[in-house]
This record gives structure tokens, C-alpha cells and sequence, in this order.
């Protein structure tokens, strides 16, 4: 998109610690994805509008990043967001698109379906990471520490964490053997253990290398 779209690396984050009050006339998307470096499951993105009556609310009440939330804190967080959010929408990728394209791509597609969903459409939207989403027909900025800096991208990350853990959860109870209510899809130790004893189950990459070398059951 030429211009229109731009790299914000490390040193220059501190200029986006409230991107979202540069202008009270534009909605600003917050784009976060979770679960790349899971075994099991799909990788989730969230694409979150807030208005700015909001944002001040959400700072004083402790409104972070997802990984530095309690899983208690998160749930509280994502209702809450779904009642002042302008919108927020999920997208994923499943695990068949993800062994197909890579989990690189399959990310970046996850959060392209989250963004196109929202209604209104931003008029940008700032992306957690070093990497533009391809083919988005929206301005955008790439943060690097995206989720630290910015709220919509925090909320973000916190909707996109919950979806996928409840999705996870629900997946746990047809496939019990691999203790995904606890890992969440992630390569803990008793994971891959379970997946050395009873191979990959249809939910697993199998492109991630510990996925690899075992028998399906």
C-alpha cells in the first residue's frame, strides 16, 4: 500500500504508547494473533475497535497484554470488551491451512479474516509484530511490542487468547489423552509424551516438528 503502510520497530514503540487518541475521528483497529507456536489447534487473530470514551476506563482498570493477565483476568477483560468495543471479531486459520501454507502465513491470514470481518471497517489498523498483513485493503502499522504498547492491541490479544483457550478446552474433551485443557495446545512435557505414546491426533501440525515421526491413532 505504498505509504499508506508502515514498519514501527522497537525503538520507535514509545511514540504509539496511545495511538488510539492521535484522533478521536478514526477508528483504530488493534490486530493480535495467539497460538503460532502451539501443537495442537488453530491460530486465532482478533481484530478490536474501541471508542475512545473507553480507553481511560480500560487503562485504570489494569487492561494489559494477554500473557501478563491471569486466565480469571482475561475472561473479566474479554466480556467486559464485548460490551464497549465498537466491534471486535475473531478470524483463524485451521490446522490444515496452517501445515499447507506454514505458520507464518496461515497467522497473517488469521488476522486478515478478523479484520475484514469488523463492521465499521478501521481506518487503520495497528498490527502486534513486525509484519503488514498482505492484501489488506486498510492503512496499517506494524508494531513491534504492539500488545505492551498499545490498548486496542492488548484487547486484542485478550479476545483472541480467550477464544482459543474456551475452543481448546471444548477440543480437550475429544481428545483427552493429550491434556489440553492444562497446555492449551502447547508442546508441554506430558504433551509430548501423549504424542510419542499415542501418535497425532487430526487437531495436531503436523508440519511442527514434534508432530513429526509419530503414528496417527
Amino acid at each position: 500500500m505504498g505509504n499508506r503502510s508502515t514498519v514501527t520497530e522497537n525503538s520507535d514503540v514509545t511514540s504509539f504508547q496511545s495511538p488510539e487518541l492521535a484522533s478521536t475521528e478514526q477508528w483504530i483497529a488493534g490486530v493480535d494473533e495467539v497460538g503460532r507456536g502451539a501443537l495442537f489447534g488453530p491460530v486465532v487473530a482478533s481484530a478490536v475497535i474501541l471508542p475512545g470514551s473507553a480507553l481511560e476506563e480500560l487503562r485504570a482498570m489494569g487492561l494489559k497484554e494477554s500473557k501478563q493477565l491471569s486466565s480469571k483476568r482475561r475472561e473479566e477483560f474479554s466480556r467486559h470488551l464485548q460490551t464497549v468495543a465498537l466491534d471486535a471479531k475473531i478470524g483463524y486459520a485451521s490446522v490444515r491451512e496452517i501445515d499447507r501454507v506454514n505458520i507464518f502465513h496461515a497467522s497473517l491470514l488469521a488476522m486478515r479474516r478478523a479484520v475484514l470481518k469488523l463492521d465499521p471497517q478501521p481506518d487503520l489498523c495497528l498490527v502486534d509484530g513486525k509484519f503488514l498483513i498482505p492484501d489488506l485493503p486498510i492503512p496499517q502499522k506494524a508494531l513491534v511490542g504492539g500488545d505492551r504498547a498499545s490498548l486496542v492491541i492488548a484487547a486484542a490479544s485478550i479476545v483472541a487468547k480467550v477464544w482459543r483457550d474456551r475452543l481448546i478446552i471444548r477440543l480437550a474433551n475429544k481428545y483427552p489423552r493429550y491434556d489440553l485443557a492444562a497446555n492449551k495446545g502447547y508442546g508441554t512435557e506430558r504433551h509430548r509424551l501423549a504424542l510419542q505414546q499415542y501418535g497425532a491426533s487430526s487437531q495436531h501440525r503436523l508440519s511442527f516438528k514434534p508432530c513429526q515421526m509419530v503414528e496417527s491413532p
